[in-house]
């Protein structure tokens, strides 16, 4: 009898699957594969969420970030970058300013301009600002090992301008004139000094030019 039972068993082992067996096989080896497939879908769902979220948290103009200089809008500034870059170089540029006595952007140029002024006025100043005060700067730039925060800064400096559309029509000819005083005011006292001092200072008043600029800023 046990010969009988050895030679049956092997047989046995050897035999097919039945078909119910061969169902129960393969939706047991199908069910991680499944699995894995649903949560890699969910995987990659959730990550382009993240990236939808972090590409809006990163891009200014996505945020609402815009400078409103009366009809002007500018978007895709974000002011607290420039506060930053400003910041890096606050105490290294300031520094070098030995002539305390002496402000560029004095009160009869930043105080009380109404915000049909302020296009012209914030135009006219950071072109200014370009043309003249960062355009002259590049050696001390070098020297100070500022370049990447003067980067930041200039590149903002000429979105702004390049997005800003002073009004030529003749009706704001009074108030684009009284804009243009106040700005004359701020070259008449940088002409006044010494070349190098008016460009140190110019640059160490960027931070009360960029508190000018800020009443005009809105989330």
């Amino acid at each position: 009898m046990l010969r009988e039972l050895a030679q049956r068993s092997p047989h046995r082992k050897n035999q097919p699957l039945s078909n119910s067996g061969l169902q129960h096989h393969f939706r047991t080896a199908e069910a991680p594969v499944r699995s894995w497939t649903q949560m890699s879908s969910k995987l990659q769902t959730l990550s382009c969420l993240s990236l939808i979220l972090l590409v809006w948290n990163q891009v200014p103009g996505l945020q609402g970030h815009e400078f409103r200089f009366g009809p002007c809008r500018v978007e895709g500034v974000v002011l607290s970058e420039l506060w930053e870059a400003f910041s890096a170089m606050k105490s290294t540029v300031q520094t070098q300013d030995d002539i305390t006595s002496v402000r560029l952007l004095k009160s009869q140029v930043l105080h009380n301009v109404s915000d049909a002024e302020s296009c012209y006025l914030v135009h006219s100043l950071l072109k200014f600002y370009l043309n003249t005060v960062f355009k002259n700067y590049p050696s001390k730039v070098a020297k100070f090992k500022i370049s990447k925060s003067f980067s930041t800064l200039a590149n903002n400096f000429f979105v702004i301008v390049s997005k800003l559309h002073p009004s030529k029509d003749k009706d704001m000819l009074s108030i684009s004139e009284s804009a243009h005083r106040r700005f004359l005011l701020f070259c008449k006292a940088f002409k006044q000094m010494d070349t190098e001092a008016a460009l140190v200072k110019a640059f160490g008043e960027v931070d009360i030019l960029l508190t000018w600029m800020q009443n005009f800023y809105h989330l």
